[in-house]
């Protein structure tokens, strides 16, 4: 509980500072809607009632108060492009790439942590370095470059899965599968590489503290050190990588879903920013950084459960 108020009182104040830096963003653009509004009407006296309509003629810090106001109530505006509300337009394109970056990082969690405990198993034999070399490989490879390489593999050369497009899961799971799997794994490599190597170095760590070796004195199976009382006291590195990975699923998804043509939440906010849709930029913006919190929340939660035994101990006497 004293984690999680603590985390909370940090949390709450990013979250406004980075809403103060989103909007500010926003209002140093110095777009407005009013001209393309207008169309051929576009009279000085026109735009002026439009900009007056929108709030847009009010003091920056006034704009601001108005907007934050509306977004606690859970109102990110309404988009200047087509006049929709920017809420719908968010969730329609972030389940997509949430089933995306879901899917990433499942696949970096059971690689990953397969890897790491399999380096671990095998500390100094060739499998441990032969894992310490590809996932080192594989980390220095930015998304783009392989999902360029998925596609000319499993759909140019072997023709397995399509390179693009989508289908919503209720429509059809398999279809669905074979869509989001290229760019889900794309976006994992660099996640479950980072996650094997911290989990094999908090293990390793692990392995050599007295409660360890007080456990294999007493007789305990190599699988149950490893299990119940390696795992949990090593896994805190991981975890707090695998929490820093969130940012990096979602700014990857800017990517991939452009390459793989994928109308999800990073399409929509790159196309949003390219047409000037200043409400749709910071609404998108606003979720990102929400996401980010609640994550960052999580892991910090998780983290304060995962104990080293030295400090239960501690705090026990």
């Amino acid at each position: 509980m004293r984690t999680l108020i603590r985390t909370v009182l940090i949390v709450v104040p990013v979250f406004f500072f980075a809403s103060l830096i989103t909007f500010g963003l926003g209002a140093a653009s110095g777009l407005s809607p009013a001209a393309s509004l207008s169309g051929d009407e576009a009279t000085p006296e026109r735009i002026a009632a439009i900009d007056a309509e929108l709030g847009l003629d009010q003091p920056v810090a006034v704009q601001y108060l108005t907007w934050i106001g509306e977004l606690l109530r859970g109102d990110l505006g309404t988009s200047w492009y087509n006049g929709f509300p920017v809420s719908q337009l968010i969730v329609e394109r972030l389940a997509i790439t949430a089933s995306i970056a879901g899917l990433a990082l499942l696949i970096a969690l059971l690689a990953g942590v397969t890897l790491g405990l399999l380096a671990v198993v095998f500390r100094g034999q060739a499998i441990d370095r032969g894992i310490t070399a590809f996932t080192t490989v594989i980390s220095t490879l930015p998304p783009f470059v392989v999902s360029i390489g998925l596609i000319v593999v499993l759909s140019v050369w072997l023709r397995l899965l399509p390179s693009a497009g989508y289908v919503p899961f209720a429509e059809s799971p398999a279809k669905w599968l074979s869509f989001v799997l290229m760019p889900a794994i794309a976006l994992s490599l660099d996640g479950a590489a980072d996650l094997a190597r911290q989990l094999r170095t908090g293990l390793v760590h692990v392995m050599g503290q007295n409660y360890i070796v007080g456990a294999r004195v007493r007789g305990f199976s190599p699988a149950r050190v490893l299990w119940v009382h390696a795992l949990r006291n090593g896994a805190g590195p991981a975890v707090a990588v695998l929490g820093m990975k969130i940012p990096t699923l979602l700014g990857g998804a800017v990517v991939t879903e452009t390459i793989f043509s994928m109308p999800g939440f990073g399409m929509l906010a790159a196309d949003s920013a390219l047409r000037g849709d200043v409400p749709v930029v910071q609404g998108t913006l606003v979720v990102a950084v929400v996401l980010v919190l609640a994550f960052s929340l999580l892991v910090d939660v998780t983290l304060g459960g995962l104990q080293p035994a030295s400090r239960r101990g501690a705090r026990d006497r």
